[in-house]
């Protein structure tokens, strides 16, 4: 009993932690929750689906074995000793006991006993007479239902275990191990998943994913099995008519729904009906719950811009979330990539208050957020930024970084800048580049100026411009142009280390000093050139325009020093989309829930039994003496409480007034 004991509390322990962390969520909402190194540490132990880890389900076996020899053990003594009034305890052994009262009376032993009798009776007390040469042990009990108690409690926590095990994953892994199912690994239509990855339509337990677009149907589920999944065929076929979603101020969905069609295959008989969180659906011994949203495949039109070479001519490509698309090289600058589209958010709400850079939310905050553990405060600083495209990019050597755009020009610190957004992995945070917005909104023109640091000829006019403006006399004019030239070079192909590189420590500050402005200036005066080029209006430079030229050469020098860190040869962002919303059901059949209810109900009935119903028993011993009897009486119960010894002061009472 202690052994089992011990294994409860870790089912408890396991339980607790399976009730705090949403299970069966992707890998990578678990490395954004808690890091690389703690997702390493706790997958070991495979938190992540706790209740079908190998390890709890040893636990639940042994505690059901081990239980369930207790109970065999007993069980039968416990039940027999509940039938059993011992009426042959020694009449002797009576004055060992602590409450026990003695009387002599004038009556004679068969008056007294009928006395006791009556008394027992009245008072819930079922009796027992045996007679022994010239006296008569009478044993009466009451509460022996208090054994029922431990019966029902012990054989609850073996039926609540196999209710458990019915509903883990058990049944599939002996379908696995025992009637050889493969799990998929490749990429796959479900018509064409072999029969050794198909799962029985008549799967007596399962517990799948299913993820539905809008318009779409479905009539099978996804069970994750190790590396690979298995596909669990449903008895009825699921189309998502409409999925609604409400959002709290803070950006975080506060309800979500979907509006379902579900048809019979075997009937074809159909009707609707609403599935919201905590309220599925339930046809035909399958659940179905409201587990998540996610993209249902939205349609994407990218606009991508050059980082490198001199040309400025954008590109535009047609695609859509989860899939791929291939980016030839452009004037020969870089070599071809993929980019792998993997998610639109067409929301996001951020807190603009502090100016600084917003951070994407994984999914699992998202559905947080609904059942009530992530839906934070009203914040009157929280602005809806606009759409954003989140996309991988895989290079020759095998090295991806994820990125994140913006759609529209975010306001921060008081400018309109497009946000780009890299990181190595999703256990990073994204690291942004501020690229200046112009004055329709766009990036045309700081994508036209970068292309510009890629012609010699407009960067030298740019230089020489420059110096004849600034230099303090002819000799001058050559020597700052040929710095403002080189300075303005360095700094394109390298940003500010490219500059102070190879100048002592001591030195950077009055080097950058010095630099700095002229290259701004520098800037200022190849941005004029392009758009004389371009037959665009010359920047004006004095006046509250001339503070928001200068505010965007500024940005924009930002930018190009950072554009060396910035590993795409692209930018690219949404010129528009077809957004499809796509729901994530969990689908299972349980047929384990009505025998964990059972046991329930067994465990209600057992610790009722045991700490409210009292086994008490009392004997009385009575003997024929010189005309009358001598009565011996002895009360005992298992639990020996205040409540226990007032009862024996009211037998006491009770006895001695019976016997005087």
């Amino acid at each position: 009993m202690r052994f089992a004991v011990s294994l409860l509390m870790f089912i408890c322990v396991a339980s607790l932690i399976g009730t705090v962390l949403q299970q069966n969520q992707p890998a990578s909402n678990y490395v954004d929750q808690f890091g690389p190194f703690w997702f390493e540490l706790f997958d070991k132990f495979s938190i992540w689906h706790i209740y079908n880890s190998w390890w709890f389900l040893i636990i639940m076996a042994f505690l059901v074995v081990s239980t369930s020899i207790c109970l065999i053990r007993n069980a039968p003594k416990m039940m027999r000793d509940a039938r059993s009034f011992r009426e042959y305890v020694r009449a002797s052994s009576l004055r060992s006991f602590h409450h026990r009262v003695e009387a002599t009376v004038d009556a004679t032993p068969e008056q007294s006993l009928a006395r006791m009798q009556q008394w027992l009776g009245s008072q819930g007390y079922k009796y027992k007479v045996r007679h022994e040469g010239d006296g008569m042990m009478l044993a009466a009990k009451k509460g022996s239902a208090n054994r029922l108690g431990y019966i029902f409690a012990h054989a609850a926590i073996v039926i609540i275990c196999i209710g458990g095990l019915l509903d883990s994953e058990l049944p599939v892994r002996l379908q696995v191990w025992l009637a050889d199912k493969q799990p998929i690994t490749e990429n796959m239509l479900i018509s064409e998943v072999p029969e050794s990855g198909l799962l029985s339509a008549r799967n007596p337990s399962f517990r799948a994913n299913m993820l539905v677009p809008e318009g779409a149907s479905s009539s099978s589920g996804i069970i994750s099995v190790g590396e690979g999944v298995l596909v669990q065929p449903l008895p009825f076929t699921l189309k998502l008519d409409r999925f609604l979603i409400d959002y709290y101020s803070t950006g975080m969905p506060s309800s979500f729904k979907s509006d379902v069609e579900i048809t019979d295959p075997q009937t074809g008989e159909s009707f609707t009906q609403t599935i919201e969180v905590n309220e599925p659906l339930r046809y035909k011994g399958v659940t179905v719950y409201q587990s998540s949203f996610d993209d249902g495949g939205s349609t994407l039109e990218v606009v991508g811009y050059p980082l490198a070479g001199p040309n400025t001519t954008p590109f535009e490509i047609n695609t859509g979330v989860g899939k791929d698309a291939r980016i030839e090289p452009l004037n020969g600058q870089h070599e071809a990539v993929q980019v792998e589209f993997t998610e639109l958010r067409v929301i996001n709400v951020e807190n603009m208050a502090d100016g600084t850079e917003p951070q994407p939310k994984a999914m699992i905050e998202h559905v947080a957020a609904v059942t009530g553990s992530a839906t934070g405060a009203k914040n009157e600083n929280l602005v809806n930024v606009g759409p954003s495209v989140q996309y991988r990019i895989v290079g020759s050597d095998g090295q991806a970084h994820e990125y994140t755009n913006y759609m529209l020009p975010i306001v921060l610190d008081g400018s309109p800048v497009f946000l780009a957004g890299v990181r190595e992995s999703a256990a990073q945070p994204y690291r942004y580049i501020r690229i200046p917005a112009d004055a329709n909104h766009s990036v045309v023109e700081f994508m036209t100026l970068r292309a510009a640091l890629e012609d010699p000829v407009l960067v030298s006019q740019a230089a020489a411009r420059f110096a004849q403006k600034n230099a303090s006399g002819e000799l001058q004019t050559p020597l700052l142009e040929k710095a403002a030239e080189g300075a303005l070079l360095t700094f394109y192909k390298a940003g500010f280390d490219g500059i102070i590189g190879k100048v002592p420590e001591q030195d950077r500050e009055k080097v950058l000093g010095f630099a700095v402005p002229m290259i701004q200036l520098t800037l200022t005066e190849l941005r004029d050139i392009v758009r004389e080029r371009s037959g665009l209006a010359p920047v004006e430079h004095t006046g509250l325009a001339g503070q928001q030229a200068d505010q965007w050469i500024q940005l924009s020098l930002l930018a190009l020093a950072n554009l060396p860190d910035y590993p795409s040869p692209v930018f690219m962002t949404i010129k528009g989309f077809d957004h499809v919303q796509a729901s994530v059901f969990q689908v299972a059949r349980s047929p384990g829930k009505n025998t964990v209810y059972l046991g329930c109900l067994f465990l209600v009935i057992g610790v009722f039994s045991m700490f409210y119903i009292r086994d008490r028993r009392v004997w009385i011993w009575i003997k024929s003496r010189d005309g009358g009897s001598e009565l011996l009486a002895a009360m005992t119960s298992q639990r020996r409480t205040l409540d226990f010894n007032h009862e024996f002061d009211r037998f006491k009472e009770a006895f001695t007034r019976l016997t005087t």
